[in-house]
């Protein structure tokens, strides 16, 4: 797929599935599951143990069939790095031009992290595809909206405190797709096995976005 291709695809999707795994094979399950109820976009942190192994497993295994991703991004070398390994997409938690433009250099989304309407401006013009707005669960949806009234064109992706009980309202208010860690895919369901409950919560969470999307 192009990068345009790609971006279609986030925006379509509207939810990235933050995951911190234990292995490769736990990940791929925990990926089916969440597919199967509509989440296709999977960002593997680099917190995650044998991250880049992980992603490169998880690439090889779907292929097209999911877009993954690496988050926790702080430096280029990383960044390049975890493109190697098969990462389409690179976010970061905070705006680093050296991430942006190796991210630009080899064609891949970025999502540098910025809080403030300044800090989002500089990270947009410094070459974002988006921008992830974070932490946002201490502002909520009126500040994706509070922001979007002066930025209109940058497209958001909040991320912190988003779950299926407020995603249609970040939606509403203009982001341009979530980031979902816990409230998608928590630890504990995990080393339950319950990943028919993931799947469930997958289903819930696209939902949420469409209804959002057809409201607005």
């Amino acid at each position: 797929m192009t990068k345009l291709e790609q971006m279609q695809r986030v925006e379509a999707c509207g939810v990235v599935a933050i995951i911190r795994a234990n292995s490769s094979a736990e990940l791929i399950e925990v990926a089916a599951a969440i597919k199967a109820g509509g989440v296709d976009l999977i960002e593997v942190t680099m917190t995650t143990p044998n991250a880049l192994g992980v992603i490169s497993d998880v690439a090889a295994r779907y292929g097209d069939e999911v877009l993954v991703g690496v988050g926790s991004v702080l430096d280029a070398e990383t960044a390049r790095a975890a493109m190697l390994a098969g990462a389409e997409f690179v976010v970061s938690p905070v705006t680093k031009p050296d991430v942006i433009e190796i991210c630009n250099r080899y064609s891949k989304i970025v999502m540098p992290g910025a809080f403030t309407p300044t800090e989002i401006l500089a990270a947009w013009e410094a070459g974002a595809d988006y921008v992830k707005v974070f932490p946002s669960s201490g502002v909520g949806p009126s500040y994706i909206k509070d922001v979007k009234a002066p930025l209109p064109h940058i497209p958001l992706i909040p991320t912190g405190g988003v779950g299926i009980d407020n995603a249609g309202e970040f939606i509403k208010a203009g982001s341009a797709a979530l980031g979902v860690g816990s409230a998608l895919v928590n630890n504990q369901v995990i080393a339950d096995g319950r990943f028919d409950l993931l799947t469930q919560n997958a289903k819930k969470l696209v939902e949420a976005v469409q209804a959002a999307k057809t409201d607005s």
